[in-house]
């Protein structure tokens, strides 16, 4: 673990520092253990990789001998963040929303290491502060403390006022109601809560948070809500409350577009949305140009073992050894070395060094999911023998004819499950199925998945 003072150089070298208020680093040095929080937002069942980035913030905070206290906005998550948005997002009920933060708590203690001792990890609620605060009340002690002309200073509200996104083009049109534009009042005093709770003092995120971050610690200077130590509201003659901001770089591909979803949308941390073979394919499908940052950012690989592991693939590019790396490390943290392996087993499938056999339903749609997909009625086909199967009876002809079935027999150019067919002759009732009712096809580079119904 490095020490306190080294956070800031770490988060540097692995391309994850963004930027800080004046005088963070030594606020870090002078003041260990920092208690830093980050919020997420609980309108998903489950956090994706786009989230991984500051989960790690967390992680590297607390590897350094500071406390991580993850927020989990179920009051903020009813309303929606303007920052990144270009329209209004839809609301979600509390039941939802509840379901939704029992979810990410989970994820998160796969990260952190949640225990009693000065650096052991939190997870709070801002629902539980929100939820009885009138909006009367709110006014009165929160809202009054900063102007409309402070708000509306802040890029996310500008953005969706002046009708422009995030590209600078049309997109805003719809404008900002009074709910959205009040977010940034609501997470600014989820900071305040907390600096008076737990004596959080630092405030991290992505760097598209900034504004809502420093929102947080205008509010801590403006109220001196520090009752940790007993300090009144600021006057003249008493130093103001001081909180830090501190963010980290969006993670984007070498090309500049986001990081995180692939050609089937977001790529989630729970098996359930993302299975683990399909999260693991993903990082091993990172650009060569990616792979270097991806390692820096998502793995807690050393400085000297990222740049082994670059001077390896240099050497043999093809062998993927970064990508390689990457999927394994972040698999294994995110699901399990169990299933971890199964990916890898699951990957190797497709190369001909694994075994079809061992796979489950799930990971066999799964790393067959991109190939034609046929079904065939059992009773149609059982008496057929595999030539005609093949030329005739899919609905979509695997070969044009029962001779060219035979021809890429005699030439071994056919499997089954992976296994070389060795007679056109066989009896569809007699060929061994995967799972009682598939049939993997290759057919040189072409594969073709039959179902049995």
């Amino acid at each position: 673990m490095p020490p306190t003072s080294d956070l800031l150089a770490e988060l540097k070298w692995r391309g994850m520092y963004h930027d800080a208020m004046p005088g963070t680093a030594e606020h870090l040095t002078q003041h260990a253990p920092v208690s830093g929080y980050i919020g997420f937002d609980p309108t998903a069942a489950s956090l994706h990789i786009g989230n991984l980035a500051t989960i790690m913030l967390l992680v590297h905070l607390q590897r350094a001998g500071h406390r991580p206290v993850a927020l989990v906005g179920g009051a903020t998550g009813m309303i929606g963040d303007p920052s990144g948005k270009s329209a209004e997002r839809n609301l979600l009920d509390e039941t939802t929303l509840r379901r939704n933060q029992e979810g990410i708590r989970a994820q998160l203690a796969k990260f952190l290491d949640f225990n009693d001792s000065p650096t052991g990890a939190v997870l709070v609620n801002n629902y539980d502060w929100f939820k009885e605060f009138g909006f009367l009340q709110f006014l009165r002690e929160v809202g009054k403390h900063l102007t409309v002309n402070y708000m509306m200073a802040k890029d996310s509200v500008k953005r969706r006022i002046g009708g422009t996104d995030d590209a600078g083009g049309s997109g805003g049109a719809e404008g900002i109601s009074y709910t959205e534009f009040s977010y940034q009042l609501l997470q600014g005093y989820d900071f305040v809560h907390l600096y008076k709770t737990l004596n959080c003092t630092l405030q991290m995120g992505a760097s598209d948070q900034w504004g809502n971050i420093t929102t947080g610690t205008e509010l801590i200077r403006r109220l001196g809500a520090d009752e940790t130590n007993n300090q009144q509201p600021t006057t003249n003659n008493q130093q103001p409350a001081k909180a830090y901001a501190l963010t980290g770089q969006l993670i984007t591909k070498a090309d500049g577009t986001k990081y995180g979803k692939s050609e089937t949308g977001t790529v989630w941390l729970d098996p359930a949305l993302t299975s683990p073979y399909q999260f693991y394919q993903f990082f091993l499908r990172a650009d060569d140009a990616d792979a270097p940052r991806l390692l820096r950012v998502f793995t807690l690989l050393s400085q000297v073992e990222i740049e082994a592991l670059e001077a390896e693939q240099t050497r043999n590019p093809g062998l993927k050894t970064l990508q390689k790396a990457l999927a394994r490390d972040v698999t294994t943290r995110v699901h399990s070395a169990a299933a971890c392996d199964a990916a890898i087993a699951a990957s190797q499938v497709l190369f001909g060094g694994g075994d079809m056999a061992a796979l489950d339903e799930p990971t066999l749609l799964d790393v067959f999911a991109g190939v034609p997909h046929l079904r065939v009625a059992r009773a149609d086909v059982a008496d057929m023998n595999l030539a005609v199967l093949l030329s005739e009876a899919t609905g979509q002809q695997i070969l044009p004819s029962r001779g060219e079935v035979r021809k890429l027999i005699q030439a071994n150019g056919l499997s089954l499950n992976g296994q070389k067919a060795t007679s056109p002759d066989t009896l569809v009732a007699g060929l061994p199925l995967l799972l009682g009712k598939y049939l993997v096809i290759k057919k040189g580079r072409s594969y073709f998945l039959v179902e049995f119904s």
